[in-house]
C-alpha cells in the first residue's frame, strides 16, 4: 500500500523503483508512528476536524494496533511501503473506510519529522539511564581498590603517581558530561513538527500545541519548512553518541593495556573474555577490542548524517529517508557498548602494579621551589640528580639523605621521603588533583550526582 497511488498516477510503481525506493528500516518507528497518529486524532477531535463518535472509533482502532505492536504481533506486509502506510493499511482494516481521515491536517512529511524525535526523545533517555548506571560501576570500582597507587601516563610513560581511583575516575567525569550533552540534546528534540504538514502547514484549523501537549513534548515548531526539512537533531543526536563513543574507546584502550602481562592492572572474568583456537594460554578481551573497533563505525555515522544535510535544498527530500538507518547503527553501537563494558568491568578485579621511582622527580622539583628556588633551577638540579642517579645504575630508592643534601646543599635529609609514591600522593594539595581526599570527594560529588 502506497499513500501517493491513483488519482494523478495511471500505473503502479515499477518493481525496481519498489526495490530501490523501499526502506524497511522505519518500521522500528512503528509504537512512534501510532503514539503521533493518537496524539494527531485527538487533536483533529477536538478542533472539530473529526466528529466525537469519529474521533473516537479511530482511536480505538489504533489502540488495537498499539497493543499489536507492543506485544510483537503487528504483521508488516511486503506490499507496505513504510511504516506509516502500513498503519493505515491495518487501520483500514479495523475500522473500514472511516481510516482515510486519519490524515486530515497531516503530510508524511510532518509525520515521519514526529516518528524520529519520538524515537531519539526515547533513546535519549536509554542511554542516559545506561550511562549513569556505567558511572555507578566505575565509582564503585574506585572505592574498591582503595587506596592503591599506580602510576599516571603522559606521552605514555610514567608521569606523577595517583591513586588507581582516581584514573577510573576520570572516565566517570567523562561520562557525566556525557549525559549532560545528551539531556541538552533533548532540549531539542522535544519539539513537535505536527501541524507543519507537508512544508507550509495548512488551510484547516488545526492546533499544534494540543497535539504536543498529548505527546509531552515541551516545544512546537515555529517554521513550518525547518519542521519538515531540517534534521540537525538527528545529527546532534548521533555526535552524542559518537563522543561517547570515543570515551568509551580510551577506556577500552586502557583496559587492553592494563589486562596485558607488561601491565597486569587487571583481570577480567572468564565469562567476559574470549580464548584463542591456537593458543591454549589466551584470555582476550574482546569487549574492548569491539568497542574501539565499533567507534570507528559511529565516527563514519556522523560523518554520513552530516553529508546526508549538507546539499539539500528546503524543504523534505527523499534523501532523509538515509537518516534513521544511520540513528539506529549508531544508538545500537552504542547501547550494546555500554551494556557489554559494563558487565566486564563490573567483574573485573583490580591490582595496580606500583610505580617506578622517577614518578615523584616533580615532587622533589617542589621541595626546592617551596624554598624559593626558580622551578627553572629546581627542575635542572633533579634532572641532573636522576641523570648523575642514571650512570651508576641507581633510582630515587637507592638514595639516602645525606647524599641528597651533598649533592645540593639546598636539599635536607628528610626531602628524602618525598620520593616515595604513596607520600607523594598524599602531599598534593590542589583541588582536583590526585589525591586520596580528592578521590573520596569526587566519589561523594558523583554519588550526589547519580541520585
Amino acid at each position: 500500500m502506497t499513500l501517493w497511488s491513483g488519482g494523478r498516477f495511471d500505473e503502479g510503481p515499477a518493481e525496481s523503483l519498489w526495490r530501490f525506493t523501499v526502506d524497511t528500516s522505519d518500521r522500528r518507528l512503528l509504537v512512534d508512528d501510532i503514539t503521533g497518529s493518537i496524539a494527531h486524532t485527538a487533536m483533529l477531535g477536538v478542533v472539530g476536524l473529526l466528529t466525537a463518535e469519529e474521533s473516537e472509533a479511530i482511536l480505538s482502532g489504533l489502540g488495537e494496533i498499539k497493543d499489536e505492536a507492543l506485544a510483537g504481533t503487528f504483521e508488516f506486509l511486503d506490499t507496505d511501503e513504510d511504516v506509516h502506510s502500513a498503519v493505515e493499511r491495518r487501520l483500514s482494516d479495523c475500522i473500514g473506510a472511516l481510516a482515510g481521515k486519519l490524515h486530515t491536517g497531516r503530510s508524511r512529511n510532518d509525520q515521519v519529522a514526529l516518528d524520529l524525535r519520538l524515537y531519539l526523545r526515547r533513546s535519549v533517555d536509554e542511554r542516559s539511564a545506561q550511562l549513569r548506571h556505567f558511572m555507578g560501576v566505575l565509582v564503585d570500582l574506585a572505592i574498591s581498590v582503595e587506596d592503591a597507587v599506580v602510576a599516571s601516563y603522559t606521552h605514555l610513560q610514567q608521569a606523577q603517581a595517583v591513586p588507581l581511583a582516581h584514573h577510573l575516575l576520570a572516565y566517570a567525569w567523562m561520562l557525566k558530561r556525557d549525559v549532560e550533552r545528551f539531556s541538552d540534546a533533548r532540549k531539542r528534540i522535544d519539539v513537535s513538527p505536527l501541524g507543519a504538514g507537508a512544508s507550509g502547514g495548512s488551510s484547516l484549523p488545526l492546533d499544534p500545541r494540543v497535539s504536543a501537549d498529548l505527546l509531552g513534548m515541551e516545544g512546537v515548531f515555529d517554521n513550518s519548512m525547518d519542521a519538515v526539512g531540517s534534521r540537525d537533531v538527528a545529527s546532534e543526536f548521533v555526535w552524542c553518541v559518537t563522543q561517547t563513543m570515543l570515551h568509551l574507546s580510551r577506556l577500552s584502550e586502557e583496559l587492553l593495556l592494563w589486562s596485558s602481562s607488561e601491565f597486569g592492572w587487571v583481570t577480567f572474568s572468564d565469562a567476559y573474555t574470549t580464548g584463542s583456537s591456537a593458543m591454549p594460554h589466551k584470555k582476550n578481551a574482546d569487549i574492548a577490542e569491539l568497542v574501539r573497533g565499533k567507534a570507528a563505525t559511529v565516527i563514519g555515522d556522523l560523518t554520513a548524517v552530516a553529508a546526508l544535510q549538507k546539499g539539500l535544498p528546503m524543504t523534505y527530500n527523499r534523501d532523509l529517508q538515509e537518516d534513521k538507518r544511520i540513528v539506529f547503527h549508531a544508538d545500537d553501537t552504542l547501547a550494546g557498548s555500554l551494556d557489554a563494558l559494563s558487565g566486564m568491568l563490573a567483574t573485573a578485579e583490580f591490582h595496580g602494579a606500583a610505580p617506578s621511582g622517577w614518578v615523584t622527580a616533580l615532587d622533589l622539583a617542589e621541595v626546592l621551589v617551596l624554598r624559593g628556588v626558580p622551578f627553572r633551577e629546581a627542575h635542572r638540579v633533579v634532572g641532573a640528580l636522576i641523570a648523575d642517579l642514571t650512570a651508576g645504575g641507581r633510582s630515587f630508592v637507592d638514595l639516602t639523605g645525606d647524599q641528597l643534601t651533598a649533592f645540593d646543599a639546598r636539599f635536607e635529609a628528610a626531602d628524602i621521603g618525598v620520593v616515595d609514591p604513596v607520600a607523594s600522593v598524599e602531599a598534593r594539595v590542589t583541588p582536583g588533583g590526585g589525591s586520596m581526599e580528592s578521590v573520596d570527594s569526587q566519589i561523594a560529588a558523583l554519588k550526589r550526582f547519580l541520585e
